[in-house]
């Protein structure tokens, strides 16, 4: 006879057993359990009784009425219970598409224990893709620069072309490619590992932008993009400079590449005395963003859909990077409602807490 797998005895739980979906709590479908099963039994016995059984007959078979009555509704209210052992066993296994089939009315305990293993379970699921996606993402992304590397080196050392400046230059722009790449890569590790740590200081938060945007403006190149940036001056915060440069670095960064070339991008701030907070927009004009996709854009790997005269490609560590960054000061990155475009909302304390 064939052993059964997880997912077959899953897939028969499915087939023959329903939840108890009558209750909002699980200590009163039990009380109500053994309610009913008392007052089957009692009624039996006296029943039997009544009409001339024997009490040696009549109890006994009470007890296998009363036991086989509460085994059938027991099975409803535990099965979501096998259905989940079943699931993390074909998960163990490698197959990450299971879930625990359960009745969206049933609201007791069992019933949301089963939700909130399901909405796990696709976050594995999710996290085993990019797991598999991340070795082909990394190696599209090293084999670009280092096949370019490696032909025009080849070609200089066969004497096709000359060390020109211009030829350098690609050389030099191939390895910051890489370098770029790396650092993603050593973040990542950092974003594993599920902190960092943060080198505070105080520093002028209009000057910060100026000196993170200026790069941003050089390798924009022919883009020709305007960034308009609406800062007050005196405006002072605490934070790890570094850190946050990657943060800012990489939401306007991800604006300019999801803009038409000409267009512009409007980066603002202000302070926001009540809450204590320094709340920047990154808008690029024209584009949107979809509610629903709002938040999966956070995730590793994942990469924003482009559009006529925007960029593609990216590692798609970017916006996963800047959350993570964002984070560590105890700040939000997320997209808002904007009818001017895509709208990126950056909220930090103004003041660094150190935990304690």
């Amino acid at each position: 006879m064939a052993k059964q797998t997880p997912k077959s005895r899953l897939d028969a739980l499915k087939r023959y057993t329903k939840p108890v979906d009558f209750f909002s709590s699980l200590k009163l479908e039990l009380s109500a359990l053994i309610v009913v099963a008392t007052a089957i039994a009692f009624a039996m016995c006296w029943i039997l009784l009544k009409y001339g059984w024997s009490g040696w007959i009549a109890m006994p078979l009470t007890l296998v009425v009363a036991l086989s009555i509460t085994y059938v509704f027991s099975r409803g209210i535990t099965a979501p219970l096998r259905q989940m052992r079943d699931v993390a066993e074909a998960m163990a296994d490698g197959d990450y598409s299971v879930r625990v089939d359960i009745d969206q009315v049933r609201h007791d305990e069992v019933g949301q224990l089963a939700r909130s293993f399901n909405e796990m379970a696709g976050e594995l699921e999710h996290a085993n893709q990019m797991r598999m996606d991340m070795i082909a993402n990394v190696s599209h992304e090293l084999r670009t620069p280092v096949s370019a590397l490696q032909a025009m080196v080849e070609n200089m050392a066969d004497g096709v072309t000359e060390p020109t400046p211009a030829n350098l230059e690609s050389i030099l722009t191939q390895t910051k490619r890489l370098s770029d790449l790396i650092a993603f890569l050593l973040d990542l590790s950092r974003m594993e590992a599920g902190a960092a740590s943060l080198n505070v200081e105080r520093f002028n938060f209009a000057d910060f932008l100026d000196e993170t945007i200026e790069p941003l403006e050089i390798a924009d190149g022919g883009h020709a993009h305007d960034i308009l940036v609406h800062v007050p001056n005196d405006i002072t915060m605490e934070g790890d400079q570094d850190r946050l440069r990657q943060l800012f670095t990489n939401i306007i960064a991800n604006a300019l590449k999801h803009s038409a070339d000409g267009t512009t991008v409007l980066v603002e701030a202000h302070e926001d005395e009540t809450m204590g907070t320094i709340v920047t927009n990154a808008v690029n004009f024209g584009s949107q963003i979809a509610p629903a996709d709002r938040s999966a854009i956070f995730r590793r790997f994942v990469k924003g859909k482009t559009g006529p005269g925007t960029e593609s490609g990216g590692t798609g560590l970017g916006l996963s990077i800047a959350r993570w960054a964002a984070q560590l000061h105890g700040g939000t990155v997320k997209v808002v409602d904007d009818v001017r475009g895509a709208d990126f909302e950056i909220t930090l304390p103004k003041y660094h807490i150190a935990e304690g």
